[in-house]
Formats: structure tokens, C-alpha cells, sequence
């Protein structure tokens, strides 16, 4: 009757710890939207304005690899359904993320290209956002090959799944610290001073983190759901 209780107290916390997470994360997506279309003069990849060609690149990176990855890590945690269909919704999640993060990552060079030729990956944030994108995608090749197809054995799955665990929500962290030094960065660059886009700016950083948060709580309380 103990074990019940405490497994019951556990799924309650862990669904509205999830609810939390996906009210920071759609405020997260809705700040850094207001950011880029009202302050930054919008998104396009195609434009001949090389910040709007910009702009395409931290929409893109936060919406694959911080809210897309952190749903992903939420589905298969922590929605009722079979396992195989968890799995499937969670390698989906993580395979869009790196498609829109190859188109973002794209951008970047483009912009630096539009900027006579700027030179690339020479900051703290490029990085960590390179290292990590190079990471999501070795992560997502091994958890594809080891949990979906060919399928490693038995074993070798028990083996692997703690690390690829651990490693996916490192890599959730790792986006998050390349979104807020990319927020900064730009904020230097943009020589802003204490006003309503500062804010803004200083908001997104901060709602992101508290998503990302809230992502990992969810799934350390979401193993007493099933």
C-alpha cells in the first residue's frame, strides 16, 4: 500500500511538472517570435536582408533542439501509450530536430556569407552549438541502430539505454547553454541597452532554461509512471 501511495504521489507530481514544461516551452517559442518579428523585422531564409536570413537561425535552433528535442524526451516518457509507438513518436521528434537544425545551422553560414564573408564557429556559442549538434546527431544514429533497427541485442540495449538516457538530457542542457549564449551574443552585438527588447531577450533565456528544467524533472519523476 506504501509502494502505491508513493508511486501514485510520484505520477501526480510528474504530470504537472510536464504541464509546466510545456507552458514554458510554448512561452519560450512565443518570446523569441515576438523577438524576431517585431524587434528583429522577421525570418527568411531566401531574403536579400542578411538579418532576416539570420533571424531564421535561432528560431530554428531553439524550436528543434530545445522544444522538439524536449518533447520528444517528454513523449516517450511520460505518454500512456505502447512502447513501441513512445519510441517511434521519440525518434521522430529528434529526427525533425536535426533536419530543422541543418536548415538553421545553414543560415548562419549564409548570413556570415551576406556579411562579407564573417568569419565562422570563432565564438563560445558556436561552439558549444556545433559540438552539440554533432553530438544530437551521433546520439540519434546510435539510438536508431541500438533501439529501432537492425536492434542490438538484449544486452547490448541494456548496456547502452542509461548512457543514451544520461546523454540525451546532457545534450538538452548543452542546447539550452548554446541558446542563452546565442542570446547574449547577439545582444552584445546589437548594443542594447536596458529597454523592452532587453527584456524580451532576458525573458526567452530565462523561460528556456525553466523548460528545459522542467523537461528533466518530468522525466526523473516519469520512471514511476509505468
Amino acid at each position: 500500500m506504501y509502494s502505491d501511495d508513493r508511486t501514485s504521489m510520484y505520477q501526480g507530481s510528474a504530470s504537472r511538472v510536464t504541464i509546466l514544461a510545456h507552458l514554458f516551452g510554448i512561452l519560450s517559442l512565443i518570446l523569441i517570435l515576438v523577438w524576431l518579428l517585431h524587434y528583429q523585422g522577421g525570418l527568411e531564409y531566401d531574403s536579400n536582408d542578411a538579418n532576416r536570413v539570420f533571424n531564421v537561425h535561432p528560431f530554428l535552433m531553439f524550436f528543434g533542439f530545445i522544444f522538439m528535442a524536449g518533447e520528444g524526451m517528454m513523449a516517450f516518457n511520460t505518454v500512456e501509450a505502447e512502447r513501441k509507438v513512445r519510441k517511434f513518436i521519440h525518434m521522430t521528434f529528434h529526427l525533425i530536430a536535426i533536419c530543422l537544425g541543418i536548415v538553421g545551422i545553414k543560415a548562419v553560414f549564409k548570413f556570415h556569407d551576406m556579411m562579407n564573408n564573417s568569419p565562422d564557429v570563432y565564438s563560445l556559442h558556436s561552439w558549444i552549438g556545433i559540438s552539440t549538434f554533432t553530438l544530437f546527431c551521433l546520439q540519434w544514429l546510435i539510438g536508431f541502430a541500438s533501439f529501432m533497427f537492425p536492434q542490438a541485442s538484449v544486452q547490448t540495449r541494456a548496456r547502452i539505454l542509461p548512457w543514451h538516457v544520461s546523454g540525451g538530457r546532457a545534450l538538452l542542457y548543452m542546447a539550452i547553454c548554446a541558446a542563452v549564449t546565442g542570446l547574449m551574443e547577439k545582444a552584445t552585438f546589437l548594443q542594447l541597452q536596458h529597454n523592452h527588447q532587453t527584456r524580451v531577450i532576458n525573458f526567452t533565456g530565462l523561460f528556456i532554461l525553466l523548460f528545459g528544467l522542467f523537461v528533466d524533472l518530468s522525466i526523473a519523476l516519469a520512471r514511476y509512471r509505468f
